[in-house]
């Protein structure tokens, strides 16, 4: 356990990780002159979810359901398989059309196939884009169309759900989202289309905000923007997040979570985080990457706190 996931039960919510306090003096003034001007360096805080925050949250939402779209066409495009068909295709055309290179015309003749590359690459990328792009579509549509992104209150149904916020002076972070109601492991829509295309509510009658707690928590949404992974910062929400559903209610015996290797760092950070893969619950894209569900018990939550707690 670090010091920063020790110090976030004392917080209340909002918890500073940057716990010094740096004085530039850009006048040259003695720093203990408390008249000068002194800049005092960004804390980052991980704060619980205000109203003011909905358009940000909502575009990010969407923004981390896409991303897996970018990181699997890039690994498609540059797998050995991608490479060699597309040398092959290239080649195939530069055959047929004598494209190859021409030593009569110097060092220019050499860029004589070159077209014939350029023109496979673009279908080839295409392809691969044509491929992968309706998953994470399909993906992006369900979450627009549940609960909790209609109507963000949806995390105050539990005392062990929330979602928080990580920011960095005033710059977003990112974003954890958990969920220990009674709705804690529903996949159902609330709006859904018809034979006809047509949007329709689904059970009107249904009340997607009673109170009550499961013994079942999910982590419905986690992102961190790309800049700030390299520190690690990932790691700090997720355990404050993990610390925040099993302090508030003994009731929650289970943490879960949906991912995918080809988000490295969200999948690693859980797996950091102690949750083990439970069963694979699909795949996705041309190269079939695998969507795990992962699980953590309180029991072993516990046993690696206590661990922690001993080796500080």
């Amino acid at each position: 356990m670090t010091f920063l996931s020790q110090a976030a039960v004392k917080t209340g919510g909002c918890l500073p990780l940057l716990a010094l306090k740096v004085y530039v003096n850009t006048l040259g003034y003695p720093p203990d002159s408390s008249s000068k001007p002194t800049m005092v360096e960004p804390r980052a805080i991980i704060r619980p979810y205000k109203p003011d925050d909905e358009k940000l949250v909502k575009f990010t939402l969407g923004l981390a359901a896409m991303e897996g779209l970018a990181v699997a066409n890039r690994q498609a495009a540059f797998h050995p398989l991608t490479l060699s068909l597309w040398v092959a295709l290239s080649c195939i055309m530069i055959q047929l059309l004598h494209w190859w290179p021409k030593q009569e015309y110097g060092w220019l003749g050499w860029l004589l196939p070159l077209p014939a590359f350029g023109c496979w690459g673009v279908p080839v990328l295409f392809a691969i884009d044509w491929i992968n792009r309706p998953y994470f579509e399909e993906v992006a549509t369900d979450l627009m169309h549940r609960a909790d992104f209609a109507d963000l209150k949806y995390y105050a149904r539990s005392p062990s759900s929330g979602l928080f916020i990580l920011e960095y002076g005033d710059k977003f972070v990112g974003l954890v989202a958990i969920d220990a109601s009674t709705d804690s492991q529903s996949e159902e829509r609330i709006v859904k289309k018809n034979k006809k295309g047509r949007i329709q509510v689904v059970d009107k009658h249904r009340d997607f905000y009673s109170t009550g707690t499961s013994s079942v928590a999910t982590i419905r949404h986690f992102f961190v923007e790309e800049r700030f992974r390299k520190s690690d910062v990932q790691q700090d929400i997720l355990e404050f997040a993990a610390r925040h559903v099993f302090s508030k209610s003994k009731q929650v015996k289970i943490l879960k979570a949906s991912s995918t290797p080809l988000v490295g760092y969200k999948y690693n950070a859980f797996r950091k985080l102690g949750l083990s893969v439970e069963k694979q619950s699909g795949k996705v894209g041309i190269l079939g990457w695998r969507v795990d569900m992962m699980s953590l018990e309180r029991a072993k939550w516990e046993e690696n706190q206590n661990k922690e707690s001993s080796n500080i």
